[in-house]
């Protein structure tokens, strides 16, 4: 095979998984590690790749956000299992941080109808819905980004720094072991100041965002206590993160 023919094999094999090891997309091109090794070099000049540690990324999933629509329609049935989990760990009397986010907003609505918890929240979405519900609420301000309908910004880190909560429900792109990942500077942020205010993160996220880090890691794992998911993660992988103290809820 051609340079030429490896390079356009090698961006449709990008494009198509988004994200690989060297060992997975060497095995599906089928050259030597030393002739992979020049092929990216040569795309990754031309921006149609992007090298990271151990792998490649497709850079339009790297610069690209799913609008928070589309967000609500995938894995739709696993994000309301996992919201009916999450809200069944908050005990009454209890102070809850809910991040803005698609399983975050669907664990927020199953708090609502509960006059015995208080919410506190970012989400534009959520405060919405708020109206019609029974939980104490507290909106926090800040400015608006709309592909995920949180509220941001210096006004929104300064709110926080003057609450605590005893518990937070947040959401993430992506994760492997080293931690959670999102895809902005001013997402990453809040759901950092977030962390630092709750006594006890509970992390909700899908399988299917295993092994699916983003570009900014916001937390290590020792930073949350609890991790609601509809699948269970590979044993190896579980047993460690279990002796980094975190708790792992899975969906009936």
């Amino acid at each position: 095979m051609f340079a030429q023919e490896r390079h356009n094999t090698i961006k449709k094999i990008v494009r198509k998984y988004r994200r690989l090891s060297f060992a997975q997309l060497q095995e599906m091109v089928n050259v030597s590690p030393a002739t992979l090794r020049r092929d990216l070099t040569d795309l990754e000049r031309g921006g149609e790749i992007l090298r990271v540690h151990g792998g490649v990324l497709d850079p339009a999933y790297v610069r690209s956000e799913i609008s928070f629509d589309d967000r609500l329609l995938r894995n739709s049935a696993a994000k309301k299992a996992i919201a009916t989990r999450a809200a069944s760990l908050i005990p009454p009397g209890s102070s809850v941080f809910v991040d803005a986010g698609s399983t975050c907003l669907e664990a927020g609505k199953a708090l609502l109808s509960r006059k015995d918890v208080r919410i506190i929240t970012h989400s534009v979405a959520l405060t919405a819905l708020s109206l019609h519900g029974q939980a104490e609420f507290l909106c926090i301000g800040g400015e608006l980004r709309r592909v995920s309908g949180a509220l941001v910004g210096g006004s929104a880190l300064g709110a926080l720094s003057a609450l605590r909560a005893d518990f937070a429900f947040i959401g993430a792109s992506g994760m492997d072991m080293e931690g959670c990942w999102t895809t902005e500077v001013s997402e990453a942020e809040m759901k950092g100041a977030i962390l630092a205010r709750c006594q006890r993160k509970i992390l909700l996220a899908d399988s299917s965002k295993w092994q699916e880090p983003s570009t900014i890691r916001f937390a290590k794992w020792t930073e949350f206590q609890g991790w609601v998911t509809d699948k269970k993660v590979a044993p190896k992988e579980g047993r460690l993160l279990r002796c980094l103290g975190l708790e792992i809820h899975t969906t009936p």
